[in-house]
């Protein structure tokens, strides 16, 4: 009995994989085949054995306790097929084929690798934005579709807003994207798992907390928040000026003040577009300033005479204002302006003007003095005589 050599009979020892890499879902089957081939003995070639092997482990699978009744072989002269159900991550490796004729035995090295990943509604796809360029009405961008599952000579299905781009099977496309659009991707076959969706950044809204009025000192949080995929960045701006924006999705104020009050806009962004939010009016309440008070036409008045007090004072809300005069306990008037007509000298005083608001109250005096008339002596006129060039009186 003899071998015949690989020259004179064509034929060598070789294992012939259909893929060198396989992907599939976690509870799922699939099926590794190849063909073989060996030198003959005379005009016979004997298949005596044929195995499969994981990872290079000297274990006949159909016999692996942890694989029994989930493996099956087919194997004909000249192929040979495995066949793995319910598969489990821990079924991930390198299979190989062996087997042994009359002339001797061979191994298919390096065999075919299978990755086994858990459901495909885990999200094992994604998504990837390579590059990206913003026009004025919408973006151009190069998407790449990533998988932890990478079969061989798969086609990639690029969807669109729900829809499948039919064209495109590649796992990179270059894309359009308008505001509204939404790109994913799925493998060929399993169109039901497909990746997240990308897409820009919805309208962003912004919410304020504490939610209750604003008041001088206290801590205020505005917090921007947009639906985007990749997640968007902000920027936060105040009565549209866009010097130094904050760039976090929140904007702290430990301990605001009146000069903070305005109106805060936020624009969220990401790789694929950008939105602004409404306004959101930020009005900062605050107890009066002390007032200042202000007398006219000045605060020397003469008796019988009008003057004017006004009171004015910086608060929000508006302050109200009362005028009190000194020792006296009810306010001689309320309003910014206090009128008194026909000054008489018991007017002359201390006078407080009370500018107040439901955050407090602040008062500042000014001193009122009245002068009275000038007294001055009654001169009585002297009877008129006549007279002559010598001095003599005329009657």
């Amino acid at each position: 009995m003899f071998c015949v050599s690989a020259v004179q009979s064509q034929r060598t020892w070789a294992v012939i994989y259909s893929h060198t890499q396989i992907c599939a879902v976690e509870g799922s089957s699939v099926t590794i085949s190849c063909r073989f081939s060996s030198p003959t003995r005379g005009n016979q070639d004997a298949l005596l054995e044929t195995l499969w092997f994981l990872n290079d482990r000297p274990v006949d699978l159909r016999s692996d306790l942890d694989s029994r009744g989930r493996v099956q072989t087919l194997c004909g002269p000249t192929a040979c097929a495995l066949t793995l159900t319910d598969l489990r991550e821990s079924d991930s490796g390198r299979y190989r084929f062996w087997f042994r004729t009359n002339c001797g035995s061979y191994s298919g090295s390096p065999g075919v690798s299978l990755t086994v990943t858990g459901d495909f509604s885990l999200t094992p796809l994604q998504v990837k934005v390579l590059k990206s360029e913003q026009r004025e009405s919408f973006t151009r961008a190069d998407l790449q579709c990533l998988s932890s599952c990478r079969p061989d000579h798969q086609s990639y299905i690029w969807i669109r807003n729900r829809r499948e781009i039919l064209k495109e099977t590649s796992p990179s496309v270059s894309v359009s994207v308008h505001p509204a659009d939404t790109y994913s991707c799925s493998l060929k076959g399993n169109q039901e798992f497909p990746s997240p969706s990308v897409y820009p950044p919805l309208p962003p809204s912004v919410s304020v907390s504490p939610s209750a009025e604003v008041e001088e000192g206290s801590s205020v949080t505005l917090t921007c928040s947009s639906d985007a995929n990749p997640a968007a960045s902000y920027s936060w701006y105040k009565d549209s000026i866009t010097s130094s924006p904050s760039k976090d999705s929140q904007l702290v104020f430990s301990s605001i003040q009146s000069s903070d009050s305005g109106r805060f806009i936020c624009k969220a962004e990401n790789q694929l577009g950008w939105k602004w939010s409404e306004f959101k009016l930020i009005d900062v309440k605050y107890p009066p300033l002390p007032p200042s008070v202000s007398v006219s036409p000045s605060a020397e008045v003469e008796e019988g005479s009008s003057v004017t007090l006004t009171c004015s004072s910086d608060a929000n809300p508006a302050a109200s204002y009362s005028w009190y005069k000194e020792d006296e306990e009810s306010p001689k008037a309320s309003g910014q302006s206090f009128t008194i007509t026909d000054v008489r000298p018991a007017h002359s005083g201390n006078y407080s003007c009370k500018a107040e608001n439901i955050r407090g109250s602040q008062s500042s005096t000014v001193h009122l003095e009245v002068k009275g008339h000038l007294q001055l002596p009654v001169v009585s006129p002297e009877p008129e005589q006549n007279s002559d060039p010598n001095g003599l009186n005329v009657m």
